[in-house]
């Protein structure tokens, strides 16, 4: 890709939830990226998001948009189990690649992605997007900076609001609430300990979708983990899903000297105090509304990263190494052990 490159044509793949939020992004706020093209097999959802966005090429192929020599870029919202397939083709095309998390099924997905990506030299990022959070950059400035002396624990925790779509409850093809939901608490943990996961321990139940719990034995809903790092620091991971009172997604780094508070539960500044029924502040409602910003830095730093021919800040390492984490913890669930690494 030559620097001098106005603008980087960019091919949405994946019209979801997910998705949308980066077209809205490439669309009009991310500077030297046009979204040229939106690419996914639903013709309703195509039809309705080029309308939307105003964009008239679309593929219902994916193979068909990797033939579009006027592409530059592929970002990669569709279910995990297509991420690999795109991705490759991608690469082979030339084309680099935004990938959301998780970046794939098995770690033997995400090294074809990474060597693909290698072999014909185009970038390949993931979507870990609490990485271009300003209050998680923050943090982890603090922490780096010893205000709270050395690291010693790591928590983190996601907790979504939602009833889970069908796919999720075979975690055999989906790999559960672990990669759906908390991939993100794994990548948190690995960038504030600095170090890789040792040994872990995680437990999971069903405690709110008990309709799934004949069809689907193993579904967990609700999942704990705790884990040594290489490095000696501990980590420990709180997931949930359907809990209904909101998005809930928060950090806590516990150092020897001190602890680091990571996270928003508001959706505003306004909290509301009646004589019936005191005091009240309206809790986050949506991913999408907390992490709205960050979604809007990581596709810029994506483009950036691409004129720059630097490194992405979120590399397919990354991805890999919470994949890894994810089918480490869904075995110890499964078998009830501690794993190790």
């Amino acid at each position: 890709m030559s620097k001098g490159k106005k603008n980087i044509n960019v091919c949405l793949f994946g019209a979801g939830r997910a998705g949308m939020i980066h077209a809205r992004n490439f669309k009009n706020r991310v500077p030297n990226a046009r979204l040229a093209a939106i690419s996914d097999p639903d013709s309703k959802s195509v039809a309705e998001s080029c309308r939307e966005l105003e964009i008239e090429k679309s593929y219902a192929d994916f193979r068909k948009a990797m033939a579009d020599e006027s592409i530059d870029a592929a970002v990669i919202a569709a279910p995990t189990a297509f991420h690999r397939e795109i991705a490759v083709a991608a690469a082979e095309a030339g084309k680099h690649i935004l990938c959301e998390k998780p970046m794939a099924l098995t770690e033997e997905e995400c090294d074809s992605m990474i060597e693909a990506a290698e072999k014909h030299g185009v970038v390949l990022q993931v979507g870990f997007m609490r990485r271009f959070d300003k209050s998680f950059i923050h943090a982890k400035k603090v922490a780096e900076n010893g205000d709270i002396g050395d690291i010693v624990l790591v928590k983190s925790l996601t907790r979504g609001p939602s009833v889970p779509q069908r796919w999720m409850y075979d975690v055999e093809k989906s790999n559960g609430p672990l990669a759906e939901v908390n991939s993100h608490d794994i990548d948190t943990l690995r960038w504030f300990t600095g170090s890789e996961f040792d040994t872990l321990y995680a437990s999971g139940s069903n405690y709110r979708c008990r309709q799934v719990k004949d069809e689907f034995p193993d579904f967990y809903d609700n999942v704990i983990m705790s884990a040594v790092f290489k490095n000696g620091m501990q980590g420990f991971i709180d997931g949930a899903l359907y809990v209904e009172y909101g998005y809930d997604a928060r950090a806590e780094i516990l150092g020897t000297k001190g602890v680091i508070f990571v996270g928003q539960k508001e959706e505003t500044a306004v909290q509301t105090i009646t004589v019936n029924s005191g005091a009240s502040t309206p809790f986050v409602k949506s991913w999408r509304n907390l992490f709205r910003e960050a979604y809007l830095s990581e596709d810029i730093s994506f483009i950036e990263t691409i004129l720059d021919s630097g490194n992405p800040v979120v590399r397919g390492l990354d991805g890999k190494m919470a994949v890894k984490v994810v089918k480490a913890g869904n075995l110890s669930i499964k078998e009830k052990r501690i794993v190790s690494l």
